[in-house]
C-alpha cells in the first residue's frame, strides 16, 4: 500500500516528472503542501502527454474548421460530416514508450485506446490503421519489437472485430531505442447522435463502466512524457494489459446505453485513467466532481487512492448519467457482464474531491487542474535551409535493373505482406481496397458511399527541412486519397519528436507544424484531431522528426474506386506532373548511393500544383476514364511502375525522359506526380484534357508482357523483382525464429 501522508521531498517531486518551478506553481495554487494523491493527480494532469504544455502554442496555429467539420480538436476524436445524416469519427494516437518496453501489450493497448476514443463518441469502429517505426534491422532488439508489436496490433484488432486495412512500416537507426507505434481508428455514427465529454447538470450520478481497476499502467502518462535511460525494463509495470474481448463487450454495451438516452456525457479512461477522465468531464462543464473510491470496482485488494486515481487499466469508461434511467442503464451492463457502479456525483463548487474510507484524499480546484497547467513557449532554433542537389553530382548505376531489384528489397521498400497478413482486413465485409495500395477503401454500410484512409510521413524529409517535410506529409496523404478517387476530407496527426527542451528539436517541431498548416490551408484539408508524443529519446539520442499524418477521404460511389494494379495489356501509361529528377533525400541517394548523412534539400512541394494535378486526376477517375492510378513517392517513377506491374502481374514498355540522366528520371522523388493507365484509344483525349487544365501529362509507354523495358533496352523480369520485393521481411523474421 502507498499511504497518503508520505512526506513530499524534492526527490519525490522529480520522480513524478514535475520541475521545481512547477511544484511551486502547485503550492501557490492550493496554498498548502499537496497530499501524495494530489501530487499524483497534478503529475498526471500536468505531464506533457496530457497537458500539451510544450506544444499548445503551436497547435493553435493549425486550421481546424471547414464546411464538413462537426467537431475539431478537443474531444476524444474529430467528427466530419459525410452526408446523408452520417459522420465519420477518427483519431490517431501514440503508444511509443509502452511498446518499446513491452511490445505486445504496448501495441495492443494502443489499439484498444484509440478504438475507445472513437466509440466513446457514439461511433461503431469500421477501420483501423497503424504507422510503425522500428530501429535498424541489425539492432539486437528490433526483430523482437517487430514481432511483438505486429502480434499485439493484430491480436487486439482481430479479436475486437475491426478490419486493420493499412498503414506504414519503416526502419531507421534513430528508432533503435524508441520505436513508434501510432494507432489510427475510424468509426461511423449518425451526425445528430454524437456524444461528448462535457458534463451537464448538478447532483447527477457519475458512473464507472467496464472492467475492474488494477495496478497496471500506474504512471503510464508520466512515463510517456519522459526520456528513456539505460534500464527501460524497470518501467514495465507502467505498461497496461489489454483484453480485446472485454472491449468488444464494452463497445456493445456503450452503444446500447447511448441508444437508450441515458447518457449525458461520457469519457474514455485513457491516459491518467480516472483522474483525467473525471477532471475533463467536470472542467468542460464548469462543474465540480466528487468521487467515492470505496465504490470503484477493483480487481486487487487494498488499492490506495493514489493507485486508483493513476491506474491506466484498460477497457473502462466514465459517464454522467440521467438519474431517471439508472436502473435501465445498469441492466444493460449487467447483461453484457461488465461492471456498472455509481462512484460519485457532479457538484456546483468547481472542486475535485476524492474520498476513501471516509477520509478526504484530494481536494483540488478542478478548472485549474487543466486550465492552469504550465504552458511553455520553448526556445527554438530553425534548421539551416538545405541546398538542392544537382542530379549530375549523384553517381549513376551501371545496371538500372539491378538497382531496381535491390531497391525493392530494402527494409523500407519491401512488401509489408508479412505484417498485414497477420491482420484481419476483411472482417465486417466492407473492405473494398485492402492493404498494399495508396489508400484503403471501406464501403459505408451497404453503399454506395465509400471512405478512403491513409497514413503517411517521410521523416528523412522532415529532418532535412522540417517545414518542407510537414508540407510533403500532408500532400502525400492528399495524393494517396486522390489516387483511389476519394475527395480528401480532413486529417488527424501524430506528432512524434524528441526532447522539446532542446532548441533544435523544438525547431523541428515548429517547422513541421508550420508546414502542416501551410498544406492543410492550401488543400482545404483541416486538422480535426491528433496527438503529440515528445521526449522520444534514449540516452539523449532522439528519433527523426516524425509527424505522422492520417487522412480520410470520401467516395460518392465506392464502385468508382481504382487501384494501383495494371488491368490489361495494351493500355496507355501516362505520367501526370513534372519530372526534374530530384534526388536530394531520395531512397536512391541514401540506400543505393550510400549517402546516409547527406544534408541536401528534400523535394520541394508546390501546393498549388498538388491541388491542380490532384483535382484533375480525381475528376478523370470519377468519370470512369482511368483503369489504374498510383501516386509517385519513395523510389520515384521506376519503383511506382514496378509496384503497378507486380500488383497486376503485367509488365510494361516505357520511354524515359531523354534530357535527364536515366537514374535521376527513374529514381527522382519529385512531388505532385501520378501514373495513370487507360485504354489506348483514350490516351490522346486524356492528354488533351490535361493540357486544357494546365496539367503536365506525358505518354510514358504501354502495358503488356511479363517484363519492364526501358527504351527497348535490357528487360527487367517481373518474376525477379517480385521475388526480391516479397522475400526480405519474411526472411528477416524467420531468421529471428531460428535464434
Amino acid at each position: 500500500m502507498i499511504p497518503n501522508d508520505v512526506r513530499i521531498t524534492p526527490e519525490l517531486i522529480a520522480e513524478h516528472g514535475l520541475k521545481p518551478d512547477e511544484y511551486q506553481r502547485i503550492l501557490d495554487l492550493i496554498g498548502r503542501e499537496p497530499t501524495l494523491t494530489e501530487l499524483g493527480i497534478f503529475s498526471a494532469m500536468w505531464n506533457e502527454h496530457c497537458s500539451y504544455k510544450s506544444s499548445k502554442k503551436w497547435l493553435r496555429t493549425l486550421p481546424t474548421t471547414g464546411p464538413r467539420v462537426i467537431c475539431g480538436p478537443g474531444e476524444n476524436a474529430g467528427v466530419v460530416d459525410i452526408g446523408d445524416g452520417q459522420a465519420i469519427i477518427f483519431k490517431m494516437e501514440s503508444h511509443n514508450h509502452p511498446s518499446y518496453i513491452e511490445p505486445h501489450e504496448g501495441a495492443a493497448t494502443g489499439v484498444g485506446g484509440i478504438l475507445r476514443d472513437v466509440f466513446t463518441m457514439g461511433a461503431r469502429p469500421i477501420a483501423a490503421l497503424n504507422a510503425l517505426r522500428f530501429g535498424e534491422p541489425d539492432h539486437p532488439r528490433t526483430r523482437h519489437i517487430v514481432s511483438g508489436v505486429v502480434a499485439g496490433v493484430g491480436g487486439y484488432g482481430n479479436s475486437f472485430g475491426v478490419p486493420t486495412i493499412g498503414g506504414e512500416v519503416n526502419f531507421d537507426p534513430s528508432y533503435n531505442g524508441n520505436c513508434l507505434v501510432n494507432a489510427f481508428a475510424a468509426g461511423l455514427a449518425d451526425a445528430d447522435k454524437i456524444f461528448y465529454s462535457e458534463a451537464k447538470g448538478v447532483g447527477l450520478p457519475i458512473v464507472y463502466l467496464g472492467s475492474k481497476t488494477g495496478r497496471d499502467g500506474i504512471h503510464g502518462a508520466t512515463m510517456a512524457s519522459a526520456e528513456f535511460g539505460e534500464n527501460s525494463e524497470e518501467k514495465r509495470p507502467t505498461v497496461q494489459i489489454g483484453d480485446p474481448f472485454s472491449e468488444k463487450l464494452l463497445l456493445e454495451a456503450c452503444l446500447e446505453l447511448m441508444a437508450s438516452g441515458a447518457v449525458i456525457a461520457i469519457q474514455d479512461m485513457g491516459a491518467a485513467g480516472l483522474t483525467c477522465s473525471a477532471v475533463e468531464m467536470g472542467a468542460k462543464g464548469d462543474l465540480g466532481v466528487e468521487l467515492d473510491l470505496d465504490k470503484v470496482p477493483c480487481r486487487e485488494d487494498g488499492m490506495t487512492a493514489y493507485e486508483m486515481m493513476l491506474s491506466e487499466s484498460q477497457e473502462r469508461m466514465l459517464m454522467v448519467l440521467d438519474p431517471a434511467k439508472e436502473k435501465e442503464a445498469e441492466a444493460i451492463f449487467v447483461k453484457w457482464g461488465l461492471d456498472f457502479a455509481v462512484i460519485g456525483k457532479t457538484t456546483d463548487d468547481l472542486r475535485f474531491l476524492i474520498k476513501q474510507h471516509g477520509q478526504v484524499m484530494a481536494d483540488l480546484p478542478i478548472k485549474e487542474l487543466g486550465d492552469q497547467a504550465p504552458e511553455y513557449d520553448r526556445p527554438w532554433i530553425a534548421a539551416e535551409k538545405p541546398k538542392p542537389l544537382d542530379p549530375a553530382d549523384v553517381p549513376a548505376p551501371n545496371d538500372i535493373g539491378d538497382v531496381l531489384t535491390r531497391m525493392l528489397a530494402l527494409p523500407d521498400m519491401c512488401s509489408r505482406r508479412w505484417v498485414w497478413e497477420q491482420y484481419d482486413h476483411l472482417i465486417q465485409g466492407n473492405t473494398a481496397i485492402g492493404p498494399g495500395g495508396d489508400a484503403a477503401v471501406i464501403r459505408v454500410e451497404n453503399g454506395p458511399k465509400g471512405l478512403a484512409f491513409t497514413l503517411d510521413v517521410t521523416p528523412r524529409y522532415c529532418a532535412a527541412d522540417p517545414r518542407e517535410g510537414g508540407r510533403q506529409a500532408v500532400a502525400e496523404c492528399w495524393r494517396n486519397l486522390t489516387a483511389v478517387g476519394a475527395e480528401p476530407l480532413a486529417i488527424t496527426d501524430n506528432l512524434n519528436f524528441g526532447n522539446p527542451e532542446k532548441p533544435d528539436i523544438m525547431g523541428q517541431f515548429v517547422g513541421c507544424i508550420e508546414g502542416i498548416g501551410d498544406a492543410c490551408r492550401a488543400l482545404d484539408f483541416p486538422v480535426v484531431s491528433g496527438n503529440v508524443s515528445l521526449y522520444n529519446e534514449t540516452n539523449g539520442k532522439g528519433i527523426l522528426p516524425t509527424p505522422a499524418i492520417g487522412a480520410v477521404g470520401l467516395l460518392d460511389n465506392f464502385e468508382q474506386r481504382v487501384t494501383v494494379a495494371f488491368k490489361a495489356a495494351g493500355e496507355a501509361i501516362v505520367l501526370i506532373g513534372e519530372t526534374k529528377g530530384h534526388l536530394g533525400q531520395s531512397i536512391y541517394l541514401r540506400d543505393i548511393a550510400g549517402k546516409t548523412n547527406d544534408r541536401s534539400a528534400p523535394p520541394p512541394v508546390d501546393l498549388a500544383v498538388e491541388r491542380r494535378n490532384g483535382d484533375f486526376v480525381r475528376t478523370e477517375i470519377r468519370a470512369g476514364r482511368t483503369t489504374a492510378v498510383h501516386d509517385i513517392s519513395d523510389g520515384g517513377i521506376l519503383v511506382a511502375l514496378a509496384e503497378m506491374a507486380m500488383a497486376g502481374g503485367l509488365g510494361a514498355s516505357v520511354k524515359p525522359d531523354a534530357v535527364l540522366p536515366l537514374h535521376a528520371w527513374a529514381f527522382g522523388e519529385d512531388q505532385a506526380r501520378y501514373l495513370v493507365t487507360m485504354p489506348e484509344k483514350e490516351a490522346e483525349a486524356f492528354i488533351a484534357r490535361a493540357g486544357k487544365a494546365g496539367v503536365p501529362a506525358t505518354r510514358l509507354g504501354t502495358t503488356g508482357g511479363n517484363e519492364l523495358t526501358l527504351n527497348g533496352g535490357v528487360p527487367i523480369s517481373l518474376t525477379g523483382i517480385k521475388a526480391a520485393h516479397e522475400s526480405w521481411l519474411p526472411a528477416y523474421m524467420a531468421a529471428g525464429a531460428e535464434l
